[in-house]
Protein backbone atom coordinates (compact mmCIF):
# COMPACT_ATOMS: atom_id res chain seq x y z
CA UNK A 1 0.00 0.00 0.00
CA UNK A 2 1.30 3.43 -0.94
CA UNK A 3 2.49 5.73 1.83
CA UNK A 4 1.45 9.13 0.45
CA UNK A 5 3.00 11.03 3.36
CA UNK A 6 6.36 9.44 2.59
CA UNK A 7 5.98 10.17 -1.14
CA UNK A 8 5.07 13.79 -0.38
CA UNK A 9 8.23 14.17 1.73
CA UNK A 10 10.32 12.50 -0.96
CA UNK A 11 9.04 15.04 -3.51
CA UNK A 12 9.18 18.02 -1.08
CA UNK A 13 5.54 18.47 -2.05
CA UNK A 14 4.44 20.59 0.90
CA UNK A 15 7.75 22.26 1.68
CA UNK A 16 8.71 25.85 0.91
CA UNK A 17 11.05 24.99 -1.97
CA UNK A 18 11.27 25.90 -5.65
CA UNK A 19 8.37 24.39 -7.62
CA UNK A 20 10.73 23.25 -10.37
CA UNK A 21 12.60 21.08 -7.87
CA UNK A 22 9.33 19.51 -6.73
CA UNK A 23 8.33 18.84 -10.33
CA UNK A 24 11.66 17.12 -11.05
CA UNK A 25 11.16 14.93 -7.99
CA UNK A 26 7.64 14.00 -9.13
CA UNK A 27 8.84 13.22 -12.66
CA UNK A 28 11.55 10.95 -11.21
CA UNK A 29 8.94 8.76 -9.50
CA UNK A 30 8.42 6.80 -12.71
CA UNK A 31 11.79 5.13 -12.07
CA UNK A 32 10.57 3.31 -8.96
CA UNK A 33 6.77 3.03 -9.18
CA UNK A 34 4.44 1.07 -11.46
CA UNK A 35 1.98 2.79 -13.77
CA UNK A 36 -0.86 1.88 -11.43
CA UNK A 37 0.94 3.43 -8.47
CA UNK A 38 1.90 6.52 -10.48
CA UNK A 39 -1.75 7.15 -11.35
CA UNK A 40 -2.66 6.95 -7.64
CA UNK A 41 0.22 9.31 -6.75
CA UNK A 42 -0.72 11.83 -9.43
CA UNK A 43 -4.33 11.73 -8.26
CA UNK A 44 -3.17 12.38 -4.70
CA UNK A 45 -1.17 15.42 -5.82
CA UNK A 46 -4.07 16.77 -7.87
CA UNK A 47 -6.26 16.50 -4.77
CA UNK A 48 -3.82 18.06 -2.32
CA UNK A 49 -1.39 20.45 -3.98
CA UNK A 50 -2.21 24.15 -4.05
CA UNK A 51 0.70 25.19 -6.29
CA UNK A 52 -0.34 26.02 -9.89
CA UNK A 53 3.02 25.08 -11.44
CA UNK A 54 3.01 21.66 -9.78
CA UNK A 55 -0.61 21.00 -10.74
CA UNK A 56 0.09 21.94 -14.36
CA UNK A 57 3.02 19.52 -14.49
CA UNK A 58 0.99 16.68 -13.00
CA UNK A 59 -1.92 17.29 -15.37
CA UNK A 60 0.54 16.80 -18.24
CA UNK A 61 1.78 13.57 -16.64
CA UNK A 62 -1.73 12.17 -16.16
CA UNK A 63 -2.44 12.71 -19.84
CA UNK A 64 -0.04 9.83 -20.56
CA UNK A 65 -2.52 7.47 -18.86
CA UNK A 66 -5.97 9.06 -19.10
CA UNK A 67 -7.17 6.84 -16.31
CA UNK A 68 -10.86 7.16 -15.51
CA UNK A 69 -10.10 7.78 -11.82
CA UNK A 70 -8.34 11.02 -12.74
CA UNK A 71 -11.24 12.55 -14.70
CA UNK A 72 -13.34 13.64 -11.65
CA UNK A 73 -10.27 15.35 -10.18
CA UNK A 74 -9.69 17.28 -13.39
CA UNK A 75 -13.35 18.33 -13.37
CA UNK A 76 -13.04 19.49 -9.75
CA UNK A 77 -10.03 21.64 -10.65
CA UNK A 78 -11.84 23.06 -13.67
CA UNK A 79 -14.79 24.05 -11.46
CA UNK A 80 -12.56 25.50 -8.73
CA UNK A 81 -14.32 28.38 -6.99
CA UNK A 82 -12.82 31.59 -5.65
CA UNK A 83 -14.45 34.22 -3.50
CA UNK A 84 -14.34 37.95 -4.24
CA UNK A 85 -11.20 38.40 -2.13
CA UNK A 86 -9.18 35.86 -4.14
CA UNK A 87 -8.86 37.54 -7.53
CA UNK A 88 -5.07 37.29 -7.51
CA UNK A 89 -5.22 33.57 -6.67
CA UNK A 90 -7.87 33.03 -9.34
CA UNK A 91 -5.56 34.57 -11.95
CA UNK A 92 -2.78 32.15 -10.98
CA UNK A 93 -5.04 29.16 -11.65
CA UNK A 94 -6.26 30.21 -15.11
CA UNK A 95 -3.65 28.13 -16.94
CA UNK A 96 -4.25 25.14 -14.65
CA UNK A 97 -7.97 25.19 -15.35
CA UNK A 98 -7.44 25.68 -19.09
CA UNK A 99 -5.13 22.66 -19.07
CA UNK A 100 -7.80 20.69 -17.22
CA UNK A 101 -10.32 21.40 -19.99
CA UNK A 102 -7.81 20.27 -22.63
CA UNK A 103 -6.98 17.11 -20.68
CA UNK A 104 -10.68 16.38 -20.12
CA UNK A 105 -11.28 16.54 -23.87
CA UNK A 106 -8.84 13.67 -24.40
CA UNK A 107 -11.07 11.33 -22.38
CA UNK A 108 -13.93 11.72 -24.90
CA UNK A 109 -16.28 11.17 -21.96
CA UNK A 110 -19.73 12.75 -22.31
CA UNK A 111 -20.09 12.93 -18.52
CA UNK A 112 -17.75 15.94 -18.68
CA UNK A 113 -20.00 17.90 -21.04
CA UNK A 114 -22.11 19.51 -18.29
CA UNK A 115 -19.17 21.02 -16.31
CA UNK A 116 -17.56 22.19 -19.55
CA UNK A 117 -20.81 23.88 -20.56
CA UNK A 118 -21.08 25.44 -17.11
CA UNK A 119 -17.75 27.21 -17.58
CA UNK A 120 -18.43 28.06 -21.22
CA UNK A 121 -21.74 29.74 -20.40
CA UNK A 122 -20.37 31.71 -17.43
CA UNK A 123 -19.64 35.18 -18.84
CA UNK A 124 -17.78 36.10 -15.67
CA UNK A 125 -15.33 33.30 -16.34
CA UNK A 126 -11.91 34.05 -17.82
CA UNK A 127 -11.99 33.86 -21.61
CA UNK A 128 -9.00 31.46 -21.75
CA UNK A 129 -10.89 28.91 -19.65
CA UNK A 130 -14.05 29.36 -21.72
CA UNK A 131 -12.04 29.03 -24.94
CA UNK A 132 -10.49 25.75 -23.75
CA UNK A 133 -13.94 24.48 -22.79
CA UNK A 134 -15.32 25.30 -26.26
CA UNK A 135 -12.44 23.39 -27.86
CA UNK A 136 -13.01 20.46 -25.51
CA UNK A 137 -16.71 20.28 -26.31
CA UNK A 138 -15.93 20.05 -30.01
CA UNK A 139 -13.44 17.23 -29.42
CA UNK A 140 -15.76 15.24 -27.16
CA UNK A 141 -18.44 15.42 -29.85
CA UNK A 142 -21.61 15.39 -27.76
CA UNK A 143 -24.62 16.86 -29.58
CA UNK A 144 -25.89 18.34 -26.31
CA UNK A 145 -23.19 21.00 -26.71
CA UNK A 146 -24.45 22.22 -30.10
CA UNK A 147 -27.08 24.73 -28.92
CA UNK A 148 -24.83 26.43 -26.30
CA UNK A 149 -21.99 26.68 -28.84
CA UNK A 150 -24.38 28.23 -31.36
CA UNK A 151 -25.40 30.77 -28.71
CA UNK A 152 -21.74 31.74 -28.24
CA UNK A 153 -21.13 32.07 -31.98
CA UNK A 154 -24.23 34.25 -32.41
CA UNK A 155 -23.59 36.48 -29.39
CA UNK A 156 -22.68 39.90 -30.78
CA UNK A 157 -22.08 41.15 -27.24
CA UNK A 158 -19.48 38.48 -26.47
CA UNK A 159 -16.30 40.37 -25.55
CA UNK A 160 -13.93 37.66 -26.77
CA UNK A 161 -13.91 37.12 -30.52
CA UNK A 162 -11.42 34.32 -29.83
CA UNK A 163 -14.14 32.47 -27.93
CA UNK A 164 -16.54 32.81 -30.85
CA UNK A 165 -13.81 31.46 -33.13
CA UNK A 166 -13.34 28.41 -30.91
CA UNK A 167 -17.08 27.83 -30.74
CA UNK A 168 -17.29 27.96 -34.54
CA UNK A 169 -14.46 25.43 -34.86
CA UNK A 170 -16.15 23.17 -32.32
CA UNK A 171 -19.40 23.27 -34.29
CA UNK A 172 -17.50 22.15 -37.38
CA UNK A 173 -16.12 19.17 -35.44
CA UNK A 174 -19.57 18.29 -34.10
CA UNK A 175 -21.02 18.25 -37.62
CA UNK A 176 -24.58 19.12 -36.60
CA UNK A 177 -26.76 20.74 -39.27
CA UNK A 178 -28.29 23.10 -36.71
CA UNK A 179 -25.07 25.08 -36.92
CA UNK A 180 -25.47 25.95 -40.61
CA UNK A 181 -27.76 28.98 -40.40
CA UNK A 182 -25.92 30.82 -37.59
CA UNK A 183 -22.56 30.17 -39.27
CA UNK A 184 -23.77 31.44 -42.64
CA UNK A 185 -25.36 34.46 -40.98
CA UNK A 186 -21.95 35.48 -39.63
CA UNK A 187 -20.48 35.35 -43.13
CA UNK A 188 -23.37 37.34 -44.54
CA UNK A 189 -23.26 40.06 -41.89
CA UNK A 190 -19.48 40.38 -41.64
CA UNK A 191 -18.69 40.63 -45.34
CA UNK A 192 -15.92 43.14 -45.97
CA UNK A 193 -15.09 43.57 -42.29
CA UNK A 194 -11.45 43.01 -41.42
CA UNK A 195 -9.41 43.15 -38.21
CA UNK A 196 -11.02 41.32 -35.30
CA UNK A 197 -13.59 39.51 -37.44
CA UNK A 198 -11.11 38.09 -39.95
CA UNK A 199 -10.17 35.01 -37.93
CA UNK A 200 -13.80 34.45 -36.93
CA UNK A 201 -14.77 34.31 -40.61
CA UNK A 202 -11.89 31.91 -41.29
CA UNK A 203 -13.10 29.54 -38.56
CA UNK A 204 -16.69 29.79 -39.80
CA UNK A 205 -15.68 28.88 -43.35
CA UNK A 206 -13.60 25.96 -42.07
CA UNK A 207 -16.59 24.74 -40.04
CA UNK A 208 -18.90 24.96 -43.06
CA UNK A 209 -16.39 22.96 -45.11
CA UNK A 210 -16.50 20.17 -42.51
CA UNK A 211 -20.30 20.07 -42.73
CA UNK A 212 -20.09 19.20 -46.49
CA UNK A 213 -23.30 20.81 -47.73
CA UNK A 214 -23.66 19.86 -51.39
CA UNK A 215 -26.97 21.44 -52.37
CA UNK A 216 -27.34 24.35 -49.97
CA UNK A 217 -27.51 27.45 -52.16
CA UNK A 218 -27.39 29.84 -49.22
CA UNK A 219 -24.08 28.34 -48.08
CA UNK A 220 -22.76 28.38 -51.64
CA UNK A 221 -23.50 32.07 -52.18
CA UNK A 222 -22.07 33.02 -48.78
CA UNK A 223 -18.85 31.20 -49.69
CA UNK A 224 -18.84 32.71 -53.17
CA UNK A 225 -19.18 36.19 -51.67
CA UNK A 226 -16.23 35.39 -49.42
CA UNK A 227 -14.09 34.99 -52.55
CA UNK A 228 -14.19 38.80 -52.75
CA UNK A 229 -13.17 39.34 -49.12
CA UNK A 230 -10.27 41.69 -48.38
CA UNK A 231 -8.36 38.93 -46.62
CA UNK A 232 -6.43 36.56 -48.93
CA UNK A 233 -6.65 33.83 -46.28
CA UNK A 234 -10.43 34.08 -46.20
CA UNK A 235 -10.49 33.80 -49.99
CA UNK A 236 -8.27 30.72 -49.78
CA UNK A 237 -10.48 29.16 -47.09
CA UNK A 238 -13.55 29.84 -49.21
CA UNK A 239 -11.91 28.15 -52.21
CA UNK A 240 -11.18 25.05 -50.13
CA UNK A 241 -14.72 25.00 -48.72
CA UNK A 242 -16.21 25.29 -52.21
CA UNK A 243 -13.96 22.46 -53.39
CA UNK A 244 -15.29 20.25 -50.58
CA UNK A 245 -18.90 21.28 -51.17
CA UNK A 246 -19.46 19.45 -54.49
CA UNK A 247 -21.91 22.21 -55.40
CA UNK A 248 -22.65 22.22 -59.15
CA UNK A 249 -21.53 25.86 -59.46
CA UNK A 250 -18.36 25.48 -57.37
CA UNK A 251 -16.01 25.08 -60.35
CA UNK A 252 -17.30 28.22 -62.04
CA UNK A 253 -16.87 30.24 -58.83
CA UNK A 254 -13.37 28.96 -58.13
CA UNK A 255 -12.26 29.61 -61.72
CA UNK A 256 -12.77 33.32 -61.21
CA UNK A 257 -10.01 33.16 -58.56
CA UNK A 258 -7.43 32.14 -61.17
CA UNK A 259 -7.22 35.86 -61.94
CA UNK A 260 -7.09 36.97 -58.29
CA UNK A 261 -4.60 39.73 -57.46
CA UNK A 262 -2.91 37.51 -54.85
CA UNK A 263 -0.51 34.82 -56.08
CA UNK A 264 -1.28 32.40 -53.24
CA UNK A 265 -5.01 32.69 -53.88
CA UNK A 266 -4.46 31.92 -57.57
CA UNK A 267 -2.30 28.92 -56.70
CA UNK A 268 -4.87 27.53 -54.26
CA UNK A 269 -7.62 28.00 -56.84
CA UNK A 270 -5.59 26.03 -59.38
CA UNK A 271 -4.96 23.21 -56.91
CA UNK A 272 -8.66 23.09 -55.99
CA UNK A 273 -9.72 22.94 -59.64
CA UNK A 274 -7.17 20.22 -60.32
CA UNK A 275 -8.60 18.19 -57.44
CA UNK A 276 -12.08 18.57 -58.95
CA UNK A 277 -11.41 18.40 -62.70
CA UNK A 278 -8.01 16.78 -63.10
CA UNK A 279 -5.49 17.42 -65.91
CA UNK A 280 -7.80 19.48 -68.18
CA UNK A 281 -7.59 22.63 -66.05
CA UNK A 282 -3.78 22.49 -66.07
CA UNK A 283 -3.68 22.29 -69.88
CA UNK A 284 -6.14 25.18 -70.10
CA UNK A 285 -4.04 27.43 -67.86
CA UNK A 286 -0.85 26.61 -69.77
CA UNK A 287 -2.37 27.22 -73.20
CA UNK A 288 -4.56 30.31 -72.74
CA UNK A 289 -2.88 33.77 -72.72
CA UNK A 290 -5.38 35.20 -70.23
CA UNK A 291 -3.62 33.58 -67.26
CA UNK A 292 -0.51 35.16 -65.60
CA UNK A 293 2.90 33.66 -66.25
CA UNK A 294 3.57 32.51 -62.69
CA UNK A 295 0.27 30.57 -62.71
CA UNK A 296 1.29 28.94 -65.98
CA UNK A 297 4.55 27.91 -64.34
CA UNK A 298 2.64 26.41 -61.44
CA UNK A 299 0.44 24.46 -63.84
CA UNK A 300 3.51 23.15 -65.70
CA UNK A 301 5.08 22.11 -62.42
CA UNK A 302 1.91 20.23 -61.41
CA UNK A 303 1.84 18.45 -64.78
CA UNK A 304 5.44 17.35 -64.33
CA UNK A 305 4.93 16.39 -60.69
CA UNK A 306 1.59 14.62 -60.80
CA UNK A 307 0.76 13.75 -64.40
CA UNK A 308 4.02 12.58 -65.97
CA UNK A 309 5.09 9.91 -63.47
Amino acid sequence: MLDFDLIAKKCNLFEDVDANMVIKNIEALNQEYSDEDLIAIYNYILSNSKTPEILSAVIRLTDNYRDKTTLPLLVDLLLMRFDNQQNELKEKFINVRSMCAKAIANYKDTSAVTPLLYCLNNKDENYKVRLSCADALGKIGDKYAVAPLIDVVKDEEEKSVYLRESAASALGLLGDMRAVDPLVTILETKQGLMNKFTFLKERVIEALAKLRLENNDRVFYALKSSLADESPQIRINAIEALMESNHPKAVEAIKECLEDKDEEVRKNALIALYNIEGRDILDEVVSLPVYPQNLKQEAKYMIEEYEND
